[in-house]
Protein backbone atom coordinates (compact mmCIF):
# COMPACT_ATOMS: atom_id res chain seq x y z
CA UNK A 1 0.00 0.00 0.00
CA UNK A 2 1.17 3.24 -0.49
CA UNK A 3 2.03 6.44 1.76
CA UNK A 4 -0.60 8.60 1.97
CA UNK A 5 0.31 12.24 2.62
CA UNK A 6 -2.32 14.96 2.68
CA UNK A 7 -2.21 18.71 2.15
CA UNK A 8 -3.59 21.59 0.33
CA UNK A 9 -4.83 21.83 -3.21
CA UNK A 10 -3.35 25.09 -4.82
CA UNK A 11 -4.11 24.34 -8.28
CA UNK A 12 -6.25 21.47 -9.07
CA UNK A 13 -5.18 18.17 -10.91
CA UNK A 14 -3.35 14.45 -11.16
CA UNK A 15 -0.38 13.39 -12.33
CA UNK A 16 2.46 10.96 -11.44
CA UNK A 17 5.90 10.62 -11.80
CA UNK A 18 9.69 10.21 -10.56
CA UNK A 19 10.04 11.99 -7.59
CA UNK A 20 12.62 14.89 -7.63
CA UNK A 21 13.30 16.16 -3.87
CA UNK A 22 15.26 18.95 -2.28
CA UNK A 23 15.16 20.77 1.30
CA UNK A 24 16.79 24.06 -0.76
CA UNK A 25 14.33 26.50 -2.48
CA UNK A 26 14.80 26.82 -6.28
CA UNK A 27 14.64 30.21 -8.34
CA UNK A 28 13.54 28.82 -11.14
CA UNK A 29 14.82 32.39 -13.49
CA UNK A 30 18.44 31.81 -13.58
CA UNK A 31 17.58 28.12 -12.05
CA UNK A 32 16.29 26.26 -14.33
CA UNK A 33 16.64 26.49 -18.13
CA UNK A 34 13.19 27.25 -19.55
CA UNK A 35 13.65 25.80 -22.94
CA UNK A 36 14.75 22.01 -21.67
CA UNK A 37 13.85 21.51 -18.17
CA UNK A 38 17.82 21.19 -16.69
CA UNK A 39 18.06 22.19 -12.91
CA UNK A 40 21.16 25.00 -14.36
CA UNK A 41 21.78 26.75 -11.03
CA UNK A 42 25.51 25.49 -9.61
CA UNK A 43 24.84 25.76 -6.18
CA UNK A 44 21.65 23.82 -6.05
CA UNK A 45 21.58 20.07 -4.47
CA UNK A 46 19.62 19.38 -7.97
CA UNK A 47 22.08 20.96 -10.17
CA UNK A 48 22.03 19.15 -13.33
CA UNK A 49 19.07 17.26 -13.05
CA UNK A 50 15.70 17.38 -15.03
CA UNK A 51 12.25 18.50 -13.86
CA UNK A 52 10.46 17.72 -16.94
CA UNK A 53 7.84 15.12 -16.49
CA UNK A 54 8.70 14.69 -12.48
CA UNK A 55 6.83 15.31 -9.61
CA UNK A 56 9.57 18.10 -7.98
CA UNK A 57 9.04 18.05 -4.12
CA UNK A 58 10.89 21.78 -3.13
CA UNK A 59 9.77 23.61 -0.25
CA UNK A 60 9.09 26.61 -2.59
CA UNK A 61 10.48 29.16 -4.55
CA UNK A 62 13.40 32.11 -3.84
CA UNK A 63 15.35 34.76 -5.70
CA UNK A 64 13.93 35.87 -8.55
CA UNK A 65 10.11 36.79 -9.46
CA UNK A 66 10.54 35.93 -12.56
CA UNK A 67 10.32 32.49 -11.71
CA UNK A 68 6.29 32.51 -12.75
CA UNK A 69 7.18 33.25 -15.98
CA UNK A 70 9.64 29.99 -16.80
CA UNK A 71 7.40 27.67 -15.50
CA UNK A 72 4.67 29.59 -17.92
CA UNK A 73 6.82 28.62 -20.35
CA UNK A 74 8.00 25.34 -19.00
CA UNK A 75 4.27 24.49 -18.82
CA UNK A 76 3.90 25.57 -22.91
CA UNK A 77 6.73 23.91 -24.37
CA UNK A 78 5.97 20.64 -21.83
CA UNK A 79 9.34 20.52 -19.96
CA UNK A 80 7.53 21.56 -16.99
CA UNK A 81 7.65 18.94 -13.98
CA UNK A 82 4.15 16.62 -14.04
CA UNK A 83 3.54 18.60 -10.69
CA UNK A 84 4.89 20.46 -8.03
CA UNK A 85 4.83 19.54 -4.10
CA UNK A 86 5.92 22.86 -2.00
CA UNK A 87 6.61 22.74 2.06
CA UNK A 88 4.63 25.93 1.94
CA UNK A 89 2.59 27.96 -0.32
CA UNK A 90 4.52 29.65 -2.89
CA UNK A 91 3.25 32.60 -4.74
CA UNK A 92 5.72 32.15 -7.65
CA UNK A 93 5.42 28.98 -8.79
CA UNK A 94 1.51 29.02 -8.29
CA UNK A 95 1.16 32.00 -10.70
CA UNK A 96 3.11 30.89 -13.50
CA UNK A 97 0.59 27.82 -13.32
CA UNK A 98 -2.63 30.03 -13.34
CA UNK A 99 -1.57 31.92 -16.11
CA UNK A 100 -0.68 29.16 -18.21
CA UNK A 101 -4.12 27.90 -17.54
CA UNK A 102 -5.63 31.13 -18.42
CA UNK A 103 -3.50 31.72 -21.91
CA UNK A 104 -3.03 28.62 -22.50
CA UNK A 105 -5.74 25.93 -21.38
CA UNK A 106 -2.49 23.48 -20.05
CA UNK A 107 -1.76 23.17 -16.26
CA UNK A 108 -0.05 20.69 -13.97
CA UNK A 109 -1.50 20.36 -10.11
CA UNK A 110 0.01 22.23 -6.99
CA UNK A 111 -0.10 20.60 -3.37
CA UNK A 112 0.90 22.14 -0.39
CA UNK A 113 2.11 19.49 1.98
CA UNK A 114 3.34 22.10 5.46
CA UNK A 115 7.11 21.32 6.46
CA UNK A 116 6.75 18.24 8.36
CA UNK A 117 4.90 15.77 5.78
CA UNK A 118 7.56 17.63 3.24
CA UNK A 119 10.89 16.24 4.95
CA UNK A 120 8.67 12.72 4.66
CA UNK A 121 9.50 13.01 1.01
CA UNK A 122 13.33 12.60 1.06
CA UNK A 123 14.21 9.28 -0.52
CA UNK A 124 10.77 8.60 -1.89
CA UNK A 125 10.81 7.17 -5.75
CA UNK A 126 7.55 7.62 -6.64
CA UNK A 127 4.87 9.98 -6.23
CA UNK A 128 0.97 10.61 -7.50
CA UNK A 129 -0.93 13.93 -6.78
CA UNK A 130 -4.77 13.99 -6.94
CA UNK A 131 -6.30 16.71 -5.82
CA UNK A 132 -5.35 17.50 -2.10
CA UNK A 133 -3.68 13.96 -1.68
CA UNK A 134 -0.10 12.44 -2.51
CA UNK A 135 0.60 8.75 -2.79
CA UNK A 136 4.01 7.62 -2.05
CA UNK A 137 5.41 4.22 -3.78
CA UNK A 138 8.45 2.39 -3.66
CA UNK A 139 7.88 1.88 -7.40
CA UNK A 140 5.94 3.22 -10.48
CA UNK A 141 2.46 1.66 -9.08
CA UNK A 142 1.28 -1.51 -11.54
CA UNK A 143 -2.16 -0.33 -12.16
CA UNK A 144 -4.33 0.83 -14.96
CA UNK A 145 -4.57 4.63 -13.49
CA UNK A 146 -4.91 7.70 -15.68
CA UNK A 147 -5.43 11.57 -14.69
CA UNK A 148 -8.57 12.85 -13.90
CA UNK A 149 -9.93 15.86 -15.69
CA UNK A 150 -9.23 18.88 -13.29
CA UNK A 151 -12.28 20.67 -11.73
CA UNK A 152 -12.44 24.21 -12.97
CA UNK A 153 -11.84 27.15 -11.14
CA UNK A 154 -15.25 29.50 -10.61
CA UNK A 155 -13.09 32.87 -11.17
CA UNK A 156 -16.21 34.80 -10.51
CA UNK A 157 -16.88 33.40 -7.00
CA UNK A 158 -15.74 36.42 -4.78
CA UNK A 159 -16.07 33.91 -1.82
CA UNK A 160 -15.11 36.00 1.40
CA UNK A 161 -13.21 39.20 -0.76
CA UNK A 162 -14.90 42.55 -0.44
CA UNK A 163 -15.76 43.57 -3.97
CA UNK A 164 -16.21 47.41 -4.66
CA UNK A 165 -18.32 48.23 -7.59
CA UNK A 166 -15.72 48.98 -9.68
CA UNK A 167 -13.98 45.61 -9.05
CA UNK A 168 -17.14 43.78 -9.87
CA UNK A 169 -17.61 45.96 -13.31
CA UNK A 170 -14.37 44.63 -14.02
CA UNK A 171 -14.84 41.03 -13.67
CA UNK A 172 -18.16 41.44 -15.47
CA UNK A 173 -16.16 42.53 -18.10
CA UNK A 174 -17.29 46.26 -18.12
CA UNK A 175 -13.81 47.51 -18.98
CA UNK A 176 -12.81 45.18 -21.62
CA UNK A 177 -11.38 41.50 -21.76
CA UNK A 178 -8.10 42.66 -20.73
CA UNK A 179 -9.17 44.08 -17.37
CA UNK A 180 -11.97 41.32 -16.67
CA UNK A 181 -8.98 38.28 -16.85
CA UNK A 182 -6.58 40.68 -15.01
CA UNK A 183 -8.94 40.39 -12.33
CA UNK A 184 -10.10 36.97 -12.42
CA UNK A 185 -5.95 36.00 -11.98
CA UNK A 186 -6.12 38.69 -9.18
CA UNK A 187 -8.86 37.33 -7.06
CA UNK A 188 -7.68 33.72 -7.75
CA UNK A 189 -4.59 34.88 -5.95
CA UNK A 190 -6.15 36.46 -3.24
CA UNK A 191 -8.38 33.83 -2.46
CA UNK A 192 -5.20 31.50 -2.30
CA UNK A 193 -3.13 34.00 -0.63
CA UNK A 194 -6.22 34.45 2.16
CA UNK A 195 -6.72 37.80 1.66
CA UNK A 196 -9.84 39.72 2.57
CA UNK A 197 -9.83 42.58 0.29
CA UNK A 198 -8.53 44.34 -2.02
CA UNK A 199 -6.27 47.94 -1.90
CA UNK A 200 -5.75 50.62 -4.53
CA UNK A 201 -1.86 50.93 -5.65
CA UNK A 202 -0.49 54.48 -6.63
CA UNK A 203 2.27 52.53 -9.13
CA UNK A 204 3.38 49.36 -10.60
CA UNK A 205 6.85 48.04 -11.71
CA UNK A 206 6.62 45.07 -14.19
CA UNK A 207 9.16 42.08 -14.25
CA UNK A 208 7.66 40.28 -16.62
CA UNK A 209 8.78 42.15 -19.77
CA UNK A 210 11.77 39.55 -19.67
CA UNK A 211 11.83 37.46 -22.39
CA UNK A 212 11.81 33.97 -21.29
CA UNK A 213 10.07 32.16 -24.37
CA UNK A 214 7.57 32.63 -26.78
CA UNK A 215 4.98 32.22 -24.09
CA UNK A 216 6.22 35.19 -22.84
CA UNK A 217 6.02 37.09 -25.96
CA UNK A 218 2.11 35.67 -27.17
CA UNK A 219 0.77 36.44 -23.12
CA UNK A 220 1.80 40.44 -23.56
CA UNK A 221 0.30 40.78 -27.18
CA UNK A 222 -2.81 38.55 -26.58
CA UNK A 223 -3.16 40.96 -23.68
CA UNK A 224 -2.44 44.33 -26.23
CA UNK A 225 -5.17 42.75 -28.56
CA UNK A 226 -7.51 42.78 -25.97
CA UNK A 227 -7.16 46.34 -25.21
CA UNK A 228 -4.87 46.05 -22.12
CA UNK A 229 -4.33 49.32 -20.28
CA UNK A 230 -2.10 50.09 -16.97
CA UNK A 231 -4.27 52.15 -14.82
CA UNK A 232 -1.33 53.77 -12.38
CA UNK A 233 2.10 54.89 -13.72
CA UNK A 234 3.90 51.91 -14.60
CA UNK A 235 7.30 51.32 -15.07
CA UNK A 236 9.12 48.65 -16.85
CA UNK A 237 12.22 46.17 -15.59
CA UNK A 238 15.31 45.81 -17.57
CA UNK A 239 14.37 43.74 -20.77
CA UNK A 240 16.76 40.84 -22.29
CA UNK A 241 18.52 43.41 -25.00
CA UNK A 242 19.26 46.82 -25.27
CA UNK A 243 16.63 47.93 -27.47
CA UNK A 244 18.87 50.82 -29.41
CA UNK A 245 21.69 48.49 -29.72
CA UNK A 246 21.41 44.86 -29.92
CA UNK A 247 22.24 44.20 -33.38
CA UNK A 248 25.78 46.63 -32.77
CA UNK A 249 26.03 44.44 -29.92
CA UNK A 250 26.33 41.21 -32.32
CA UNK A 251 22.87 39.75 -30.37
CA UNK A 252 21.42 36.85 -32.44
CA UNK A 253 18.06 38.24 -33.79
CA UNK A 254 16.37 34.78 -32.88
CA UNK A 255 16.64 36.88 -29.30
CA UNK A 256 16.79 40.36 -29.85
CA UNK A 257 13.46 40.52 -32.12
CA UNK A 258 11.38 38.94 -29.91
CA UNK A 259 12.70 40.44 -26.62
CA UNK A 260 12.37 44.07 -27.74
CA UNK A 261 9.50 43.07 -29.05
CA UNK A 262 8.04 42.29 -26.17
CA UNK A 263 9.19 45.73 -24.39
CA UNK A 264 7.12 47.35 -27.38
CA UNK A 265 3.81 45.44 -25.94
CA UNK A 266 3.90 46.39 -22.46
CA UNK A 267 4.73 50.16 -23.76
CA UNK A 268 1.60 49.90 -25.78
CA UNK A 269 -0.17 48.71 -22.58
CA UNK A 270 0.99 52.72 -21.27
CA UNK A 271 3.98 51.14 -19.76
CA UNK A 272 6.62 54.01 -19.31
CA UNK A 273 9.97 53.61 -21.19
CA UNK A 274 11.90 52.39 -18.27
CA UNK A 275 14.05 49.42 -18.73
CA UNK A 276 15.53 49.00 -15.63
CA UNK A 277 16.25 46.77 -12.54
CA UNK A 278 16.51 49.80 -10.30
CA UNK A 279 13.18 51.64 -10.37
CA UNK A 280 13.91 53.07 -6.75
CA UNK A 281 16.40 55.44 -9.02
CA UNK A 282 13.73 57.03 -10.78
CA UNK A 283 12.05 60.02 -9.96
CA UNK A 284 9.08 58.32 -9.44
CA UNK A 285 10.23 55.93 -7.00
CA UNK A 286 7.73 55.66 -3.91
CA UNK A 287 7.81 57.38 -0.37
CA UNK A 288 7.15 55.79 3.11
CA UNK A 289 3.75 53.99 3.70
CA UNK A 290 2.89 54.34 -0.07
CA UNK A 291 1.33 50.83 -1.54
CA UNK A 292 2.87 49.99 -4.49
CA UNK A 293 2.98 46.80 -6.76
CA UNK A 294 6.78 45.57 -7.72
CA UNK A 295 8.27 42.49 -9.35
CA UNK A 296 12.46 41.87 -9.69
CA UNK A 297 13.42 40.77 -6.27
CA UNK A 298 16.06 43.23 -5.92
CA UNK A 299 13.73 46.18 -6.44
CA UNK A 300 10.83 44.72 -4.22
CA UNK A 301 13.35 44.14 -0.99
CA UNK A 302 14.71 47.89 -1.48
CA UNK A 303 11.41 48.77 -1.73
CA UNK A 304 10.23 47.69 1.42
CA UNK A 305 13.60 48.08 3.45
CA UNK A 306 14.72 51.37 2.36
CA UNK A 307 12.54 53.25 1.06
CA UNK A 308 9.35 51.97 3.35
CA UNK A 309 7.17 51.31 0.94
CA UNK A 310 4.87 48.67 0.87
CA UNK A 311 4.78 45.74 -1.75
CA UNK A 312 4.81 41.84 -1.92
CA UNK A 313 7.56 39.75 -3.88
CA UNK A 314 5.19 39.86 -6.72
CA UNK A 315 5.62 37.11 -9.25
CA UNK A 316 6.11 38.12 -13.29
CA UNK A 317 2.17 38.57 -15.20
CA UNK A 318 0.74 39.17 -11.40
CA UNK A 319 2.14 42.73 -11.80
CA UNK A 320 0.43 43.46 -15.44
CA UNK A 321 -2.51 42.15 -14.33
CA UNK A 322 -2.71 44.07 -11.07
CA UNK A 323 -1.78 47.26 -12.99
CA UNK A 324 -4.03 46.56 -15.30
CA UNK A 325 -6.83 46.92 -12.83
CA UNK A 326 -5.14 49.25 -10.05
CA UNK A 327 -6.40 46.61 -7.41
CA UNK A 328 -3.88 44.26 -5.07
CA UNK A 329 -4.94 41.85 -1.93
CA UNK A 330 -4.19 43.17 0.94
CA UNK A 331 -1.88 40.55 2.32
CA UNK A 332 1.60 40.46 3.51
CA UNK A 333 3.55 43.44 3.48
CA UNK A 334 0.77 45.47 2.33
CA UNK A 335 0.00 45.16 6.63
CA UNK A 336 2.10 46.94 8.92
CA UNK A 337 2.16 43.38 11.06
CA UNK A 338 3.21 41.73 8.50
CA UNK A 339 6.75 43.55 8.28
CA UNK A 340 8.18 43.03 11.61
CA UNK A 341 11.41 40.91 11.74
CA UNK A 342 11.04 37.11 12.61
CA UNK A 343 15.15 36.18 13.31
CA UNK A 344 17.68 38.61 15.03
CA UNK A 345 21.00 38.19 12.89
CA UNK A 346 24.04 39.42 14.79
CA UNK A 347 27.72 40.49 12.57
CA UNK A 348 30.68 40.91 13.85
CA UNK A 349 32.61 43.73 13.82
CA UNK A 350 34.20 43.74 10.61
CA UNK A 351 37.27 46.12 10.75
CA UNK A 352 38.79 47.52 7.42
CA UNK A 353 36.21 46.07 5.12
CA UNK A 354 35.27 47.16 1.83
CA UNK A 355 32.16 47.15 -0.54
CA UNK A 356 32.17 43.87 -1.02
CA UNK A 357 31.33 43.28 2.19
CA UNK A 358 27.66 44.11 1.72
CA UNK A 359 26.56 41.67 -1.31
CA UNK A 360 29.10 39.24 0.58
CA UNK A 361 26.71 39.41 3.68
CA UNK A 362 23.18 39.51 2.17
CA UNK A 363 23.87 36.56 0.15
CA UNK A 364 24.98 34.62 3.30
CA UNK A 365 22.36 35.94 5.84
CA UNK A 366 19.69 35.41 2.45
CA UNK A 367 20.55 31.63 2.73
CA UNK A 368 20.10 31.75 6.90
CA UNK A 369 16.75 33.32 6.74
CA UNK A 370 14.68 31.24 3.89
CA UNK A 371 11.27 33.71 4.24
CA UNK A 372 12.13 34.88 7.56
CA UNK A 373 12.32 38.67 7.74
CA UNK A 374 15.56 39.91 9.39
CA UNK A 375 16.64 42.14 11.79
CA UNK A 376 20.56 42.89 11.00
CA UNK A 377 22.75 44.17 14.13
CA UNK A 378 26.08 45.35 13.79
CA UNK A 379 26.21 47.25 10.73
CA UNK A 380 25.44 51.00 12.01
CA UNK A 381 28.58 51.41 12.74
CA UNK A 382 29.96 50.09 8.97
CA UNK A 383 27.30 53.78 7.74
CA UNK A 384 26.36 51.44 4.50
CA UNK A 385 25.20 54.31 2.06
CA UNK A 386 22.46 53.47 -0.52
CA UNK A 387 24.62 51.69 -2.90
CA UNK A 388 25.61 49.46 -0.24
CA UNK A 389 22.32 48.61 0.62
CA UNK A 390 21.52 48.05 -2.91
CA UNK A 391 24.09 45.51 -3.10
CA UNK A 392 22.71 43.68 0.10
CA UNK A 393 19.48 43.48 -0.97
CA UNK A 394 20.09 42.03 -4.16
CA UNK A 395 22.38 39.31 -3.10
CA UNK A 396 20.23 38.77 -0.12
CA UNK A 397 16.77 38.25 -2.52
CA UNK A 398 18.80 36.05 -4.52
CA UNK A 399 19.38 33.35 -1.70
CA UNK A 400 15.95 34.11 0.12
CA UNK A 401 12.30 33.92 -0.29
CA UNK A 402 11.78 36.78 1.78
CA UNK A 403 10.60 40.26 1.13
CA UNK A 404 12.51 42.93 3.40
CA UNK A 405 15.42 43.26 5.85
CA UNK A 406 15.86 45.41 8.94
CA UNK A 407 19.43 46.78 9.29
CA UNK A 408 19.08 47.84 13.21
CA UNK A 409 20.02 52.10 13.23
CA UNK A 410 19.99 51.86 9.16
CA UNK A 411 17.56 51.12 7.68
CA UNK A 412 13.76 52.92 7.52
CA UNK A 413 11.23 51.04 9.67
CA UNK A 414 14.73 49.86 12.02
CA UNK A 415 15.01 53.55 13.21
CA UNK A 416 11.74 52.61 15.18
CA UNK A 417 12.15 52.10 18.34
CA UNK A 418 8.34 50.00 19.13
CA UNK A 419 9.74 47.65 16.18
CA UNK A 420 12.93 46.78 18.51
CA UNK A 421 11.67 46.46 21.91
CA UNK A 422 11.85 43.43 22.88
CA UNK A 423 13.27 41.49 20.04
CA UNK A 424 15.77 39.62 22.55
CA UNK A 425 13.42 37.62 24.41
CA UNK A 426 10.96 37.34 21.84
CA UNK A 427 13.08 35.73 18.38
CA UNK A 428 15.64 32.99 17.90
CA UNK A 429 19.20 34.98 16.94
CA UNK A 430 22.22 33.57 14.73
CA UNK A 431 25.48 35.11 15.39
CA UNK A 432 27.64 35.15 12.19
CA UNK A 433 31.37 34.83 12.31
CA UNK A 434 33.95 35.96 10.03
CA UNK A 435 34.54 32.22 9.44
CA UNK A 436 30.80 31.79 7.82
CA UNK A 437 31.55 34.42 5.66
CA UNK A 438 34.63 33.15 4.25
CA UNK A 439 32.87 29.96 3.28
CA UNK A 440 30.24 32.06 1.46
CA UNK A 441 33.16 33.93 -0.30
CA UNK A 442 34.27 30.81 -1.36
CA UNK A 443 30.90 30.02 -2.64
CA UNK A 444 30.94 32.54 -4.36
CA UNK A 445 34.42 32.54 -5.67
CA UNK A 446 34.25 29.24 -8.01
CA UNK A 447 36.76 30.53 -10.68
CA UNK A 448 40.14 28.40 -10.63
CA UNK A 449 42.21 30.33 -12.80
CA UNK A 450 43.93 33.68 -12.79
CA UNK A 451 43.04 34.94 -15.55
CA UNK A 452 40.02 37.43 -16.26
CA UNK A 453 38.89 38.51 -19.33
CA UNK A 454 35.50 40.17 -18.61
CA UNK A 455 34.38 42.34 -15.43
CA UNK A 456 30.54 42.90 -15.41
CA UNK A 457 29.55 45.41 -13.21
CA UNK A 458 26.03 47.09 -12.99
CA UNK A 459 23.50 44.01 -11.25
CA UNK A 460 21.36 45.23 -10.23
CA UNK A 461 21.94 48.59 -12.21
CA UNK A 462 24.57 51.05 -11.82
CA UNK A 463 23.59 54.15 -9.84
CA UNK A 464 24.56 57.62 -10.39
CA UNK A 465 26.69 57.54 -7.42
CA UNK A 466 28.14 54.41 -8.18
CA UNK A 467 29.36 55.97 -11.75
CA UNK A 468 31.20 58.30 -9.97
CA UNK A 469 33.30 56.17 -8.08
CA UNK A 470 34.45 54.20 -10.60
CA UNK A 471 34.84 57.12 -12.98
CA UNK A 472 37.65 58.10 -9.93
CA UNK A 473 39.27 54.38 -10.05
CA UNK A 474 39.38 54.47 -13.67
CA UNK A 475 41.18 58.05 -13.62
CA UNK A 476 44.15 58.08 -15.46
CA UNK A 477 44.20 54.23 -16.12
CA UNK A 478 43.62 52.05 -19.22
CA UNK A 479 41.82 48.85 -19.27
CA UNK A 480 43.98 45.65 -20.53
CA UNK A 481 43.52 45.41 -24.13
CA UNK A 482 42.26 41.54 -23.50
CA UNK A 483 39.98 42.76 -20.90
CA UNK A 484 36.13 43.47 -21.46
CA UNK A 485 34.66 45.71 -18.84
CA UNK A 486 31.11 46.39 -19.29
CA UNK A 487 28.40 48.31 -16.97
CA UNK A 488 24.62 47.68 -17.30
CA UNK A 489 22.76 50.57 -16.56
CA UNK A 490 19.11 52.45 -16.94
CA UNK A 491 18.69 54.86 -19.81
CA UNK A 492 18.22 58.04 -16.90
CA UNK A 493 20.80 57.47 -15.06
CA UNK A 494 23.35 56.86 -18.28
CA UNK A 495 22.12 60.38 -18.80
CA UNK A 496 22.55 61.85 -15.48
CA UNK A 497 25.99 60.27 -15.80
CA UNK A 498 26.91 61.63 -19.17
CA UNK A 499 25.50 65.35 -17.52
CA UNK A 500 27.75 64.60 -14.26
CA UNK A 501 30.84 64.08 -16.51
CA UNK A 502 31.40 60.86 -15.56
CA UNK A 503 31.48 59.36 -19.02
CA UNK A 504 34.88 60.66 -20.03
CA UNK A 505 36.88 58.80 -17.78
CA UNK A 506 34.87 55.68 -18.36
CA UNK A 507 35.37 56.08 -21.89
CA UNK A 508 38.51 56.78 -21.89
CA UNK A 509 39.30 53.83 -19.93
CA UNK A 510 37.65 51.14 -22.52
CA UNK A 511 34.43 50.35 -20.98
CA UNK A 512 31.27 49.35 -22.87
CA UNK A 513 28.10 50.97 -21.04
CA UNK A 514 24.68 48.91 -21.70
CA UNK A 515 21.34 50.19 -21.26
CA UNK A 516 18.40 48.35 -20.91
CA UNK A 517 19.03 45.39 -20.16
CA UNK A 518 21.22 43.70 -17.38
CA UNK A 519 23.76 40.64 -16.27
CA UNK A 520 21.16 38.09 -16.15
CA UNK A 521 20.31 38.82 -19.65
CA UNK A 522 23.31 38.68 -21.19
CA UNK A 523 25.14 36.03 -22.64
CA UNK A 524 27.82 35.54 -25.32
CA UNK A 525 28.74 37.63 -27.75
CA UNK A 526 28.73 40.35 -24.98
CA UNK A 527 30.82 37.91 -22.62
CA UNK A 528 33.61 37.08 -25.04
CA UNK A 529 33.43 33.30 -26.32
CA UNK A 530 36.46 32.51 -25.49
CA UNK A 531 36.10 33.71 -21.97
CA UNK A 532 36.59 31.40 -19.64
CA UNK A 533 35.50 33.08 -15.60
CA UNK A 534 34.32 36.50 -15.16
CA UNK A 535 34.92 38.97 -12.82
CA UNK A 536 32.21 40.84 -10.76
CA UNK A 537 30.91 42.86 -7.37
CA UNK A 538 28.01 41.57 -7.60
CA UNK A 539 26.89 38.88 -5.21
CA UNK A 540 23.46 38.15 -7.30
CA UNK A 541 25.58 37.49 -10.70
CA UNK A 542 28.43 36.05 -8.95
CA UNK A 543 24.88 33.18 -8.26
CA UNK A 544 23.37 32.95 -11.39
CA UNK A 545 26.54 33.27 -13.83
CA UNK A 546 27.87 29.92 -13.55
CA UNK A 547 24.01 28.55 -14.77
CA UNK A 548 23.08 31.20 -17.05
CA UNK A 549 26.69 32.07 -19.11
CA UNK A 550 28.36 29.03 -17.97
CA UNK A 551 31.15 30.77 -16.75
CA UNK A 552 33.09 30.64 -13.24
CA UNK A 553 33.05 33.76 -11.05
CA UNK A 554 35.87 35.68 -9.38
CA UNK A 555 33.45 38.14 -7.10
CA UNK A 556 35.16 41.14 -5.52
CA UNK A 557 35.44 44.57 -4.32
CA UNK A 558 34.85 47.49 -7.04
CA UNK A 559 38.45 48.33 -6.79
CA UNK A 560 39.47 45.05 -7.30
CA UNK A 561 37.64 44.60 -10.43
CA UNK A 562 39.28 48.06 -12.04
CA UNK A 563 42.57 46.72 -10.83
CA UNK A 564 42.29 43.37 -12.36
CA UNK A 565 40.36 44.78 -15.56
CA UNK A 566 44.36 46.99 -16.04
CA UNK A 567 45.88 43.54 -15.32
CA UNK A 568 44.11 40.71 -16.69
CA UNK A 569 44.68 38.40 -13.59
CA UNK A 570 43.11 38.08 -10.59
CA UNK A 571 45.20 36.58 -7.56
CA UNK A 572 42.12 34.38 -6.12
CA UNK A 573 43.15 35.36 -2.65
CA UNK A 574 40.12 36.70 -0.06
CA UNK A 575 40.06 40.64 0.58
CA UNK A 576 42.77 41.70 3.54
CA UNK A 577 39.72 41.76 5.95
CA UNK A 578 38.78 38.54 5.71
CA UNK A 579 42.15 37.24 5.08
CA UNK A 580 42.94 36.75 8.74
CA UNK A 581 40.48 33.89 8.79
CA UNK A 582 42.03 31.84 5.67
CA UNK A 583 44.55 29.09 5.79
CA UNK A 584 46.98 29.44 3.43
CA UNK A 585 45.73 27.74 0.07
CA UNK A 586 47.32 28.11 -3.78
CA UNK A 587 44.94 30.26 -5.94
CA UNK A 588 43.53 27.52 -7.79
CA UNK A 589 41.95 26.12 -5.26
CA UNK A 590 40.06 28.97 -3.60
Amino acid sequence: MPGIVNGRCLIDGSAQGALLFADTGLSLWGGVDPSSGEVIDRHHPLSGQSVAGRVLAIPGSRGSCTGSSVMMELISNAHAPAALVLAEPDEILTLGVMVAQHFFGRSLPVLCVGQHAFDTLRGQPWARVDGASLSLYSQAPDDPWLPREAESENDTADGAIELSRRDQELLDGAHGKAAQVAMQIVLRMARLQGARELIDITQAHIDGCIYTGPASLRFAERLVQWGARVQVPTTLNAISVDQRRWRELGIDPALGEPASALGDAYMAMGARLSFTCAPYLLDSAPGLGEQVVWAESNAVVYANSVLGARTLKYPDYLDICIALTGRAPLIGCHLPERRRPQLQIQVPPLAGADDSVYPLLGYHIGGLCGSRIPWISGLHQQHPDLDDLKAFGAAFATTSAAPMFHIAGVTSEALDPDLSSGLSEALPCVSITPQDLLASWKELNTARDTQVRMISLGNPHFSLSEFARLAALCQARRKHPDVVLAITCGRAVLEQARAAGHLAALEAFGATLITDTCWCMLGEPVVPVDCRSLMTNSGKYAHYAPGLVGRRVHFDSLGACVDSACSGTRSGRPPAWLSPFSPAEPADHV
